[in-house]
């Protein structure tokens, strides 16, 4: 009689062990996933800051070429860029130069501003726009 209540206990000690097991793999994929998907958000996040810093140089490039350029919107890569400028240059209305980069959900704003006197385009300013 005391060989069936032993082979029992190995039993259940077996099931107690294999849920263990299960559970400590379970906890590992999820983080591993979890890990995946945030990473894969920081790099979008990126690449929409880059389009943006992106279309804020073309803002300025093209501003230097023609100071009454008003704005555009500009294919980056996967994304798009919208320029928007707006301000006179002079040393109390500068330029200010907004660009919106824009990469499926991810939108990331970059600001330049600078002055424009005696034929030189200045900036005075530029980072990034938090909302």
């Amino acid at each position: 009689m005391k060989m069936k209540y032993e082979q029992g206990q190995a039993l259940i000690t077996l099931l107690f062990f294999t849920v263990i097991g299960i559970t400590v793999t379970s906890a590992a994929v999820v983080m591993i996933l979890v890990n995946s998907l945030s990473g894969t958000k920081q790099q979008q996040g990126d690449i929409a800051y880059n389009i943006a810093q992106s279309g804020a140089e073309n803002g300025l490039l093209r501003l230097l070429r023609d100071p009454s350029y008003t704005g555009e919107t500009v294919t980056v890569g996967s994304g798009t860029a919208t320029i928007s400028v707006s301000g006179t240059g002079s040393t109390g209305n500068p330029y200010v130069i907004l660009s919106k980069g824009v990469t499926g959900v991810f939108l990331r704003e970059v600001q330049i501003m600078a002055t424009y006197q005696n034929s030189l385009l200045t900036v005075t300013s530029r980072g990034e726009v938090y909302q």
